[in-house]
């Protein structure tokens, strides 16, 4: 199965005008008319999924501590927008199936990464593909890409659900990537755009996989890489594309 790539895809839900993954950002996302969102997601201690990108709590919630060490009620009992601005008091930090609920909802693709805390990624792969996978039987042709930068959490969810795609991320593109990408049997290739190469573009695309280039926040660098071949980007300035492009 392919994911349908758009060519802007907004970052952590609603890049950097709303707190990161959170479902306010799903929604301002649509707003925008963004039609493809990505976000990570990391177990809780009770194997719950939750969007969230750092391994503890401080930098984004009003919490402290390791998300690995807190069950669901604990973090759900969190403020993941006061951090942001106070005009998001009260943003919950949402459960995966929450956000799937609301990207079925909105006509939003997306792109699902495993972020895995250490020690946990082929638990992190598992429970994240198994539980993806319950959504797609009432969801027919489901918008949804795995990607991550953990080999074991890509192996483990491809153990799970071969059917979805995944798409390997890594910061700049390896001399073997064609191989790393057939033994996860990937879909797609995620890189930093400020490692990319023109000649690597031409030569992933090439091959058929897509390239999705990380995080590119200003229209004066988007054009050189739309103009190499790279299928997408991901952006956290929402408010300087036209995601109808």
């Amino acid at each position: 199965m392919a994911w349908r790539y758009t060519r802007f895809i907004a970052h952590r839900c609603g890049g950097a005008l709303t707190p990161e993954n959170t479902l306010a950002g799903l929604h301002l996302a649509a707003r925008l008319g963004y039609r493809a969102v990505e976000f990570d997601v990391m177990l809780s201690a009770d194997g719950v999924p939750v969007l969230i990108h750092d391994e503890t709590l401080e930098r984004t919630t009003n919490g402290s501590g390791g998300v690995a060490e807190l069950s669901a009620a604990a973090l759900a009992e969190l403020d993941a927008g006061i951090k942001h601005h106070r005009a998001f008091a009260g943003e919950a930090l949402p459960t995966l199936l929450q956000t799937l609920d609301a990207c079925r909802s909105l006509g939003l693709a997306a792109n699902i990464e495993i972020k895995p805390a250490t020690g946990y990624e082929s638990e992190t792969g598992i429970v994240v593909a198994r539980q993806v996978l319950a959504q797609t039987h009432d969801w027919p042709e489901a918008p949804l890409l795995f990607s991550s930068f953990s080999e074991a959490a890509l192996a483990a969810a491809l153990g799970e659900a071969p059917e979805l795609p995944r798409a390997l991320l890594v910061e700049a593109v390896p001399a073997n990537w064609r191989s790393h990408l057939q033994e996860l049997q990937c879909t797609a290739l995620h890189c930093a755009a400020r490692h990319l190469q023109p000649r690597q573009a031409t030569e992933i695309v090439a091959a058929g996989f897509p390239l999705g280039c990380y995080t590119v926040n200003r229209r004066e660098d988007a054009a050189p890489l739309f103009a190499a071949g790279v299928t997408a980007i991901f952006t956290d300035r929402l408010d300087l594309f036209d995601p109808r492009q």
